[in-house]
This record gives structure tokens, C-alpha cells and sequence, in this order.
């Protein structure tokens, strides 16, 4: 009787490692999700610098930061990311209330698609805008990364307030939300 309780459980130890080990690499994220975590620690951009200039085409038509002439708040984000996802609609709300006096753009920084599997593209970007309802301006996918290599801050979504003489005066990392997001803009605009 021991011996095949002992043989019974040695099965069922057996079966349940098994399990717990196909598990294991069933769970485990895809190494394009992992990539697509990886972002640089600290680009080149601080808060007192002048910022650095870049232009592109945005679903509002191009956007230069050198001739641009009121303050600006720049998003650097990634389509796949939770915290840009929800930070649509902060800064929708935001673009309501100053898009008249600020210049809004928002830039991809991630060569990862939304589904975390694939690579982005503009296609991604606009499946981005459309499924968030977007309504500030986006940059057109950018392949090299350009923006994002000059102003990302560890994470996305980066968020950049750059004045009228474009000196950085806002620049973190990370969700944030709308009142001091708000608050930061009502200065730059004083």
C-alpha cells in the first residue's frame, strides 16, 4: 500500500512539474515585448537647457520646433504603453483648454507596435489615434527615433514643456495627470 501511494504521488509531482514548466514559457513575455520596454535611461534634454530642435510631419501638418513661437508641450510615447494609453485623454483635455496658446506634439518613441509583438509603423500609429480618439497633433511614425533619443527620460510616456525662448522647463517621465501638468503650462504661458 505505501509503495503505490509513494508511485502515485511521484506521478502527480511529476505531472504537476510538467505543468508548472509549460506554464512557465506559455506566460513568459515575447522578447520583442521585453525590447520594447527598453528605453534609454536619460536622453541628452534637461530641465534649463535650450531644447533640442527637430521637425516633422504631424497629423495637424509639419511642426518645427526652431520657428514655432509660443511654449510648447511635447509628448514622446509609445503605442504600446499602458501610462501613453491612458495619458491620451489628459492631454486631449489639456489641448481643450491651451491648445490655442501652447503647441501641442506628440511623437512616437518606440520601434514596438501596440500589440507588443510586432514592429510599429505609421499604420500602428494611426490604429494609436484612432482607437484613443487623439485629438492634439501626432508626429508621423519616426523609424530612427530621433525625438525620442534627444528627450525620452527613462520611460514613456516623457513629457517636455519647453518655453517661448525654448528652454526646457517641465521635462519628466511616467504618467502624470492633469492638474500639474495644467499648473506647469499656466506658468510657462505667464
Amino acid at each position: 500500500m505505501q509503495r503505490r501511494t509513494l508511485l502515485t504521488l511521484s506521478i502527480l509531482a511529476l505531472v504537476l512539474i510538467v505543468i508548472v514548466a509549460i506554464l512557465v514559457v506559455k506566460l513568459q513575455p515575447t522578447q520583442q515585448l521585453q525590447n520594447a520596454s527598453t528605453a534609454p535611461i536619460v536622453a541628452p534634454a534637461s530641465v534649463g537647457a535650450l531644447a533640442p530642435t527637430f521637425s516633422t510631419p504631424s497629423t495637424q501638418g509639419e511642426f518645427d520646433l526652431a520657428t514655432v513661437k509660443r511654449p510648447v508641450l511635447l509628448e514622446v510615447f509609445a503605442t504600446w504603453c499602458p501610462h501613453c494609453q491612458f495619458e491620451t485623454g489628459v492631454l486631449d483635455r489639456l489641448y481643450a483648454r491651451f491648445g490655442r496658446r501652447v503647441a501641442f506634439i506628440a511623437i512616437p518613441g518606440s520601434t514596438t507596435d501596440m500589440t507588443g509583438t510586432g514592429a510599429s509603423s505609421q499604420e500602428d500609429v494611426q490604429a494609436f489615434i484612432d482607437r484613443f480618439q487623439v485629438r492634439y497633433p501626432v508626429a508621423m511614425y519616426d523609424p530612427s527615433l530621433s525625438v525620442s533619443k534627444l528627450y525620452l527620460q527613462g520611460g514613456y510616456p516623457t513629457i517636455a514643456i519647453i518655453d517661448r525662448s525654448k528652454h526646457i522647463v517641465f521635462l519628466k517621465s511616467g504618467q502624470r495627470t492633469f492638474g500639474p501638468l495644467a499648473r506647469a503650462l499656466e506658468k510657462v504661458l505667464r
